[in-house]
């Protein structure tokens, strides 16, 4: 029994026999292949055992030395109970705390059939946008729902959270500057959030930025000066006119950034109306629990001019083959993955089923509903000023929107009365000068307005709200949220239905196998599901007192020590609330070990030319210059020219940053004469954790000699991708680099943290429990046992198809690790393209494998360790299937553009049409394979034109007429 944890630890004893026993529950629910599966995809691949595929897949040099040592797995009914007494060990607060933060309603039936449902939790990105149209008509709403209250026309499809967006508005205004301009400093109000003050010092620390934090009333602009954040309502709650400021900003050639309160927005003028470049906040008060700080979606809106250049996600419309309108992520060449260290971010991935809500939230309230909880909480608080300042207290003066700040209190000092508060289970903000901050929120009650009144000794009688306290000049007067979609959906029949019509549009986990390459499309398993959305985990602070969060803190201190133990790396932060996140802050970790040993001459960030596009544009960010260095014809980091790039930057090498196994799918057996290499020469090494699906108990980070590496939860772990997002990147680091871990955005600067990277401790700590629960349901020979049959599944896959689609890479035995790929350019000479098989993989009820990545023409493919022989078979004969339909095109029998794979997907609308004029028949189209006729998966559209997207930009809702109309 481990005394931490009060869990029983060690491995099972049954060593030899590599399956496991159905009496380890979950292990068997988890993992697709059953013993025969196992077997007869052994005979396949011509290996005797589990282990024997295993040996040959690995290089011996970096096989783990021992088992891991972790708890034994406890079944799903009693991870549950474990759980609950975690959840109960949160002390249910009533929580005024705000600073960015709220409790609020996610009304039952948006959180029943979006949040809880496998339907819309378990799709990937949205990259296939046939089978994806129904998520990007929400985030369609959702980028108008947040232009329509900002006032500003161009808005992101979400982004991670309040403080890193912030910090993106930074780095906006600094890549607007004009074209001469050498302006380098950043003003930000001293009335924002904390938080978000340390997140922008940090990103502007490591972009040679000088962030400068100043009263706003002591702002000045010169020629030096690029930007400013402001925020309003502000930190201490008041509302401030700034449209004079603004023109002075404008004057001086600045730019204007304001972080708002979407509710605030329905009341008080918006920043578009004032004359802001960019608008940024968080959407967390319409639907989604506080969570412990996450996952919710941050927002970003801008003027036109911005929108080339605007960080994250675009959801654009465009048309379909059949001219109807059809909508697609625009814009992609901004992204991450394709201008690598000349990216205008890092972010490659957003808040996708946060965002979901949040519009869904608009839809169900309207404007009139989003107006009426804004108008009662403005009025509770004007309320609860008045009355506190009628008993001699001293209140902040001035508009407000939710917020009161209490000064000073004549009945007792400030500090009482906030213990007294805790006492009575009551939790208020404590500023740093000593006041006292009370946030109301949409769940806020007269009764709650009577009991804080009491706190302060005020009288029971109380004022009535005064709306026309909003000076008319700061009061909104603009419409919003126009769009009947945010008009129709009143009635819980009436969202249910348009809930239930869009994840019909959307192709998930639930309906088939998602093979992406890189992305670990695996099992979300329902038990570990569950409990992010009880109340003691979801409705919690994030800086609620430590006091009240024992449970949080018992589950977070417990998955850091089990990934500590998986990586073999000790130092654990769970702040980076995304895989980039995760990259950004393992290297701003070593920048500041670096500076701290004084060598900052050290800048150079050496990455192989096969690596993700977050890791060079994570390295610029980070203040690294980026040195890429080739690879071989095998895939593998080219020795010699690592040798060379290591040679010739010996005195300012940094890092270097490698994924193990590679981005090619396979076990490199140079990796420890590399590693070593970097070592001997002063470096770092950045082991990216994408593809930690093949490693987990079969050998770690550490043992290949990495000093730092990130964890996708959502890949790993079983954190469900969300549609996109939300997600988890972990560091996990060697002990020589755990003091320069992120720090508590929250606290001072400890002098020695690399600064904070998201705007709470542990990034979005609700899903947390996920992780947990995975890996104490599958123990230490469960997850071994998990990474084995990945690679098992892989390698069949492999094997299968090689015969039609050359596998393009194998290790030094001829084995991929958990995924492969695969070589399609063979049909550049017939006219065809990799789009075309993945469209027509549609008609066959798949999501298309990772497209044109990492190598142009190939298909990266992953099967996980959930997926079964019988789907695994029926996408290998999909794509068999395919490969049969390329055939009349290569034997010149049908030209390319009469193809069945050039012309799929294909509609229901479309095989319905009166003429048919086409060599294959209507059932060729619809049911390529007999499994097709009773398990159809239908594409709600045909294939959408994407230069037609670009080249016409249109990112709100369009007219409800083009729906209808189908124009």
């Amino acid at each position: 029994m481990d005394p931490a944890t009060g869990m029983q630890t060690g491995i099972h004893s049954n060593k030899a026999n590599p399956m496991i026993s159905p009496s380890s529950s979950f292990i068997v629910r988890h993992v697709g292949p059953d013993e025969s599966d196992v077997e007869t995809m052994l005979a396949r691949v011509n290996s005797a055992s589990l282990e024997a595929l295993v040996e040959e897949a690995l290089p011996d040099s970096i096989k783990a030395e021992r088992p891991l040592e972790l708890p034994i797995p406890l079944s799903e009914a009693e991870i549950q109970s474990r759980l609950l007494q975690m959840a109960d060990g949160n002390r249910m607060m009533k929580c005024f705390i705000g600073q960015g933060f709220h409790p609020c309603h996610t009304p039952s039936v948006i959180r029943r059939n979006i949040l809880e449902n496998p339907c819309w939790y378990t799709q990937y990105t949205p990259y296939q946008a046939e089978i994806a149209q129904g998520r990007l008509e929400v985030l369609l709403n959702f980028q108008t729902l947040i232009a329509d209250l900002t006032g500003l026309p161009i808005a992101s499809a979400s982004l991670l959270d309040e403080a890193s967006a912030a910090a993106e508005a930074m780095s906006l205004c600094l890549r607007a500057r004009p074209r001469r301009s050498k302006a380098t400093r950043f003003l930000m109000a001293d009335t924002c959030h904390p938080q978000t003050l340390a997140v922008v010092k940090t990103r502007a620390q490591s972009a040679g930025i000088e962030a400068i934090q100043v009263p706003l009333c002591e702002m000045d602009f010169d020629e030096d000066v690029f930007g400013v954040l402001i925020q309003s309502p502000d930190t201490n709650g008041q509302v401030v006119d700034l449209e004079p400021l603004i023109e002075r900003a404008h004057a001086a050639g600045a730019r204007v950034a304001i972080a708002t309160d979407p509710l605030a927005l329905t009341l008080f003028r918006p920043p578009g109306e004032l004359g802001a470049d960019i608008a940024v906040g968080t959407t967390q008060r319409l639907g989604m629990g506080m969570g412990l700080g996450g996952p919710h979606a941050a927002f970003m809106s801008t003027k036109e001019d911005l929108q080339r250049i605007i960080p994250g996600r675009i959801v654009g419309v465009s048309k379909d083959s059949h001219g109807r309108t059809a909508f697609r992520l625009t814009l992609q060449t901004r992204e991450q993955h394709i201008r690598r260290e000349k990216a205008t971010s890092n972010i490659c991935t957003a808040q996708v089923l946060p965002a979901i809500v949040a519009a869904l939230y608009g839809s169900y309230h309207g404007p009139e509903g989003l107006h009426a909880i804004a108008l009662r909480i403005t009025e509770q608080a004007e309320t609860l000023r008045s009355s506190l300042a009628r008993t001699g207290c001293t209140v902040a003066e001035g508009p407000i929107f939710d917020t009161v700040k209490v000064i000073a209190a004549p009945q007792a000092p400030l500090q009482r009365i906030w213990e007294q508060a805790q006492a009575q289970a009551v939790s208020l903000r404590r500023y740093e000068d000593g006041g006292l901050g009370i946030s109301l929120n949409e769940t806020t009650t007269s009764e709650d307005i009577r009991m804080l009144a009491e706190l302060f000794g005020a009288a029971s009688e109380f004022l009535t709200g005064d709306p026309s306290a909003i000076p008319l000049h700061m009061a909104r007067t603009t419409s919003y949220l126009n769009h009947p979609v945010f008009h129709r959906h009143r009635s819980e029949t009436a969202m249910l239905r348009y809930v239930v019509k869009l994840q019909k549009r959307d192709l998930s986990l639930a309906d088939a196998m998602i093979p992406l390459g890189s992305c670990t499309m695996k099992l979300n398993p329902t038990t570990a599901l569950e409990p992010i959305t009880w109340p003691g985990f979801a409705n919690i602070h994030p800086f609620e007192a430590a006091h009240n969060i024992q449970g949080y803190i018992q589950l977070t201190e417990e998955l850091k020590g089990w990934l500590a133990e998986i990586t073999g790396l000790p130092g654990v932060s769970l702040q980076p609330n995304a895989g980039s996140q995760g990259e950004y802050a393992g290297l701003l970790t070593i920048r500041s070990y670096l500076d701290s040993l004084g060598q900052t001459e050290r800048n150079v960030c050496l990455i192989p030319s096969s690596a993700h596009g977050t890791n060079p544009a994570s390295a610029q960010m980070a203040g690294f210059k980026v040195v890429v260095v080739a690879c071989d014809d095998q895939g593998n980091v080219d020795i010699k020219d690592l040798e060379a790039k290591v040679e010739a930057h010996a005195r300012h090498l940094a890092a270097f940053m490698i994924t193990y196994p590679s981005t090619h799918g396979v076990f490199e057996d140079g990796i420890l004469a590399m590693t070593s290499l970097i070592h001997r020469h002063g470096g770092q090494v950045y082991v990216d954790g994408a593809n930690m699906n093949a490693m987990v108990g079969l050998s770690s980070p550490a043992q290949v000699g990495g000093d730092v590496c990130h964890l996708n939860l959502h890949k790993t772990f079983c954190i469900p991708h969300g549609g996109g997002g939300p997600g988890m990147g972990p560091i996990c680091v060697a002990s020589h680099l755990t003091p320069h871990l992120p720090q508590d955005p929250v606290l001072p600067w400890d002098g020695q943290s690399c600064g904070s990277v998201t705007a709470t401790l542990h990034g979005s700590g609700s899903i947390l429990p996920i992780s947990h629960a995975y890996i104490a349901m599958m123990g230490p020979r469960g997850l071994t046992h998990a990474t084995r049959l990945a690679i098992l599944n892989a390698n069949y896959i492999a094997e299968r198809l090689d015969e039609f689609y050359p596998v393009l890479y194998r290790g030094t035995h001829g084995r991929v690790a958990h995924e492969c790929i695969i070589d399609l350019g063979w049909l550049k000479p017939l006219g065809l393209t990799v789009d075309d098989v993945a469209k027509r993989l549609i008609d066959y009820g798949f999501h298309a494998p990772t497209v044109s990545w990492p190598v142009p023409f190939t298909m990266m493919i992953e099967p996980t360790e959930s997926e079964d022989l019988q789907e695994i078979d029926r996408f290998c004969d999909a794509m068999i299937g395919i490969w049969h339909e390329i055939q009349g095109v290569a034997q010149g029998a049908v030209q390319p553009e009469d193809s069945i794979v050039r012309l799929a997907p294909f509609t229901a609308e479309a095989l319905m049409a009166e003429d048919w004029d086409y060599a294959f028949t209507r059932e060729a189209a619809a049911f390529p394979t007999h499994w097709q006729k009773s398990n159809k998966f239908w594409p709600a559209v045909g294939r959408i034109d994407n230069v037609w997207g670009d080249r016409n930009l249109f990112c709100v809702c369009p007219p409800l007429e083009s729906y209808e109309n189908g124009e």
